[in-house]
């Protein structure tokens, strides 16, 4: 069975229609307010290793194009490709950044309606580097939120339950609702007040109360769409695998608003993602914690962001997709406004970006990451070569194409990076000097400390702000 939709429909009108015609599409990216096309475009998923996996992109048997055509064609033509007359190209369409044309349709393939079963429990990580490759083949729709400081993980059971199950449950995620600008605006000065003491210990503390918060709460999840009850929370597919609200709050600014609303003072952050083969996860997770057991409480900050969130990708047939059934690392920090200023701790998080990227030869997320996560797509994806052959067939003159896409895919690494003073700081660059990072605040180029190979930006100032955490499970 399949569905067609104009490339705008976004991605929760999607899945609320099909449910009533007894309908689901297994795979959703967490944030509701996406279109079906802009998901499938940069590879936007969920987590799954189960049946066709997690990526929207991975649920696509048709499109149609709408791409360059000669004067006599009127200039443009419309291109409709499926997985019977025309694979080839409809594999670099699939996850096409939108370099191959204007996406007009997209068919997918959906499946009878089902509910989802969730709960969560807080687990030390005294194992985790084990238990990740595991709990992916127990739960179809399972993800791991790892918070390496506190030493402790939140996993997420998600599966199937049959339709005759009882629950009228949804998935109202606390971090996507709406909230007052004031609140907003709160938050962000309480974060720059420790950024800017270096205040290691107010930041752990804050960290334990976030994810102290996460069961008792329900995390957003409802038992009966109004109140929480207790897990599990059993509910439709539509209303339980993705989540939003904030953006249906009145544009007025002095209004409610989603934390990050850029036009207001409110969050402000950088996202590092990347996939790392299933037979690389232990390693990787073992060299994190290694980082970690030498400054127990350098990685705080990513918890009070929800911790490195652990999600399953399975290997795509799309030439820009996952080669190989793979772990996504997602993790979000801080940012500062200011492109000079650096950020506490920001070595070790530069470290593990490094490391995954360059030890583990991790593949980037395609709608996430600074710069440097790009250098070197050719040997991460499934096969860029045949994906630059069909743009040449679709838009040979590079109409939809940028100075960006094409350094992206071409391999340009001097269109991707560039050396300037502070450019390491917001990932335009690995420093390779001093200057690269911030001398005049204490911020020095310097070796990474489990992967040597890594060039960080490490404070070698005064002593940080109280510091020591005390971990989740000891």
């Amino acid at each position: 069975m399949t569905v067609t939709v104009d490339a705008g429909v976004l991605l929760q009108q999607l899945v609320d229609t099909i449910s009533t015609l007894g309908f689901a599409l297994p795979a959703a990216t967490y944030w509701n307010a996406v279109s079906v096309a802009g998901a499938v475009s940069t590879g936007a998923h969920g987590s799954s290793l189960w049946g066709r996996g997690g990526a929207l992109h991975d649920y696509v048997v048709g499109v149609s194009l709408v791409v360059p055509a000669t004067e006599e064609d009127g200039f443009a033509k419309v291109v409709r490709l499926d997985e019977n007359s025309s694979k080839d190209l409809l594999d670099a369409a699939k996850l096409s950044l939108g370099v191959l044309g204007a996406i007009s349709k997209i068919t997918l393939s959906i499946e009878p309606m089902f509910k989802r079963s969730v709960a969560l429990e807080v687990k030390d990580d005294c194992e985790i580097e084990e238990q990740v490759l595991r709990f992916g083949s127990d739960h179809e729709f399972g993800d791991i939120c790892w918070h390496p400081s506190l030493k402790a993980s939140l996993f997420k059971l998600d599966g199937r339950a049959p339709l005759e199950t009882p629950g009228g449950g949804t998935n109202k995620y606390r971090g996507f609702q709406p909230i007052p600008v004031e609140r907003a605006e709160q938050s962000r000065r309480s974060e720059e007040k420790i950024e800017q003491d270096k205040d290691e210990w107010t930041l752990c503390r804050l960290s334990e109360m976030v994810l102290n918060s996460r069961v008792p709460s329900g995390n957003g999840y409802l038992n009966d769409g109004i109140n929480f009850t207790g897990f599990p929370v059993v509910g439709y597919n539509n209303l339980m695998q993705t989540a939003g609200g904030c953006q249906d709050a009145p544009p007025q600014v002095n209004s409610d608003v989603c934390s990050w609303d850029p036009r207001v003072a409110g969050s402000f952050y950088h996202q590092t993602a990347f996939s790392v083969s299933l037979d690389k996860v232990k390693d990787l997770i073992l060299d994190i914690k290694k980082l970690r057991d030498m400054d127990p409480s350098s990685l705080c900050g990513l918890s009070l962001y929800g911790g490195i969130y652990l999600r399953y990708v399975k290997a795509s047939s799309a030439y820009l997709g996952q080669k190989e059934d793979a772990v996504e690392f997602d993790i979000t920090y801080y940012r500062s406004r200011d492109a000079g200023t650096p950020r506490l701790n920001e070595d070790v998080v530069e470290e593990i970006e490094q490391m995954a990227l360059f030890k583990y030869q991790g593949k980037p997320h395609w709608g996430k990451n600074r710069n440097i996560a790009f250098t070197s797509i050719r040997d991460r994806v499934k096969d860029l070569d045949r994906f630059v052959w069909a743009k040449s067939r679709l838009d040979p003159a590079g109409l939809f194409s940028s100075e960006w896409s094409d350094a992206i895919l071409g391999g340009d690494r001097d269109g991707i990076i560039s050396f300037h003073d502070h450019c390491a700081l917001e990932g335009m660059c690995i420093c390779s000097e001093d200057r690269h990072c911030a001398p005049e605040s204490g911020f020095f180029c310097r070796p990474g400390k489990v992967f040597a190979s890594a060039r960080v930006c490490r404070y070698e100032g005064e002593e940080k702000a109280g510091g020591g955490v005390k971990p989740i499970y000891s």
